[in-house]
């Protein structure tokens, strides 16, 4: 087990991040966000197609790159470094990754048309879904005789999804999001935006018997959210650094008062601590893909190091987003300025996926710590 990045890790961050410096600078984000929020197709489809990302969790035998969690959590890394509005957290990674639990030769089919970035997907749960919630089977949607009943809400990517994969009666189903009514809502973070997704008699096709291929999704979704969650706090502490060595009071730059380095080094700590907490995620998922806290109970190497990234990540970014904001001043809070945009996708991915309390909770059971006594 090591957390380093590999050579591999390290050209594919390279490429990605070369693509989004030039498709993705912070001024054409903020300018996406007032005209079309949350949907830059021409660069998913360079980052699906061109990089090959789409298909990165995708066995080569189906057209993939047959990669690992560790490669997707780099990208992500870069795309949160970039608050990118692309489908990759919620169509590459967890609607693939349920599909590919799935197995079969239906799900087989989807995976090779999302291999390729012909095909973009979601998964029809709430952003909010937890990975421990999933005790009982979601009663949003039911299915009978092939056809869909029900609405769900806050579903991340299904305005730009071809494909949605429906959770209902207990079972995984596929259907078209043309035949769905997806209607976009207001959300926190402009740069992933929420619909209601409503079926009436939608017809489905069944590419999963059980849940257990969504419970898996929703861990490998939360696990390298934490990476997400880092690249973002990492571009909060850059972005930082620069402007109060720039900034100046009293003839001085601000960076030079011993109380924000203090601030600042604190906040550094924070995020190395971070870092190593969605390393250790990814490396667990990639180790071990499926297991831990995919399964029922919810046990396992994998449940434990999701909890723990999970726990401390979600926090950590928005500490990061918060201090970013304060120590920039007047600027900070202007319309103009990107930093709006990480602050509201930090505060947004702290509730995705379960919040750091539910993940607490999770880790209390998982590392057989005992409860608080009662005061």
């Amino acid at each position: 087990m090591t957390l380093l990045y590999s050579e591999v890790e390290e050209e594919l961050r390279a490429a990605v991040r070369d693509l989004l410096a030039d498709r993705c600078p912070p001024a054409a984000v903020l300018a996406g966000a007032e005209s079309a929020p949350g949907r830059d197709a021409e660069l998913w489809k360079a980052l699906a197609r061109d990089i090959g990302a789409a298909g990165l969790l995708i066995p080569e035998d189906l057209g993939g790159a047959g990669a690992s969690a560790r490669e997707a959590a780099v990208v992500l890394e870069e795309l949160g470094r970039a608050v990118a509005p692309v489908p990759f957290l919620t169509s590459a990674v967890m609607a693939t990754w349920a599909l590919v639990r799935c197995g079969g030769d239906a799900a087989r089919e989807l995976l090779g048309e999302l291999a390729v970035g012909e095909t973009t997907a979601a998964l029809a749960v709430s952003l909010a879904t937890s990975p421990y919630a999933l005790s009982t089977p979601p009663a949003a949607v039911r299915a009978e005789a092939g056809r869909l009943t029900g609405r769900v809400t806050a579903v991340a990517g299904a305005d730009a999804a071809d494909l949605l994969i429906v959770p209902a009666s207990g079972a995984l189903y596929a259907v078209d999001a043309a035949d769905a009514v997806v209607e976009v809502v207001t959300s926190l973070d402009l740069t992933r935006p929420v619909a209601m997704v409503t079926f009436d008699g939608t017809p489905g096709r069944p590419v999963g018997a059980d849940l257990a291929p969504l419970r898996a999704a929703l861990a490998m979704g939360a696990g390298l959210l934490a990476s997400e969650q880092l690249g973002l706090a990492e571009w909060c502490l850059a972005t930082t650094l620069a402007h109060v060595k720039e900034r100046h009071q009293f003839a001085r730059p601000i960076g030079s008062f011993q109380a924000l380095k203090h601030r600042l080094a604190d906040l550094w700590m924070e995020i190395v601590q971070a870092r190593a907490a969605a390393r250790g995620a990814a490396d667990a998922l990639a180790r071990t893909p499926g297991a831990g806290a995919a399964d029922e109970g919810g046990a396992g190497e994998v449940a434990l190091a999701v909890a723990v990234a999970q726990a401390w990540c979600g926090t950590a970014a928005v500490h990061a987003a918060e201090e970013c904001l304060q120590l920039h001043g007047g600027i900070g809070m202007t319309w103009e300025h990107p930093l709006h945009l990480y602050l509201k996708r930090a505060k947004a991915d702290e509730i995705a996926l379960g919040t750091p309390g539910d993940h607490r909770d999770a880790l209390a059971d998982l590392a057989d710590l005992p409860a608080p006594l009662p005061a």
